[in-house]
């Protein structure tokens, strides 16, 4: 009757320990800056290009600074040529940034990301759009 219960409680520590190893690996995944672009008053679209030497990502994030704007969406080009077309339809204030957004697939190492967007800035100073991708 011992051997069940210290066996019971050994497998709930092994279960425990792997668990918690795993949420300590999710918690130190950083996000990792990939590129800014100074964006133009209008109608307009920018490409930040990232490259394979950066590694594979499987979450973006987007943050506005400087100005307000209104994104439209997001078109990530990978490496081997595929394109995943994101609709963001969001309007940026300054210092706010997008939901956390999951790529297709798993890490993938992106060559380009094209934003398509137009400016709502009554001060006139020019917004900051800033990428951010997590492994």
């Amino acid at each position: 009757m011992n051997f069940k219960i210290l066996s019971l409680l050994f497998s709930a520590f092994l279960f425990l320990s792997f668990t918690g190893h795993s949420q300590n690996r999710a918690q130190r995944a950083k996000w990792e800056k990939l590129g800014v672009r100074a964006v133009n008053y209008g109608l307009d679209k920018d490409d930040i290009h990232v490259g394979a030497k950066e590694g594979g990502y499987t979450k973006l994030k987007v943050v506005v600074t400087g100005g307000a704007l209104n994104m439209h969406k997001m078109v990530v080009t990978y490496m081997n040529g595929e394109k995943e077309e994101i609709e963001l339809r969001h309007n940026f204030t300054k210092g706010s940034s997008s939901r956390i957004i999951d790529l297709n697939g798993q890490k993938r190492l992106i060559k380009n990301i094209r934003f398509f967007y137009d400016t709502k800035n009554l001060t006139r100073s020019k917004a900051k759009v800033i990428v951010f991708g997590r492994k």
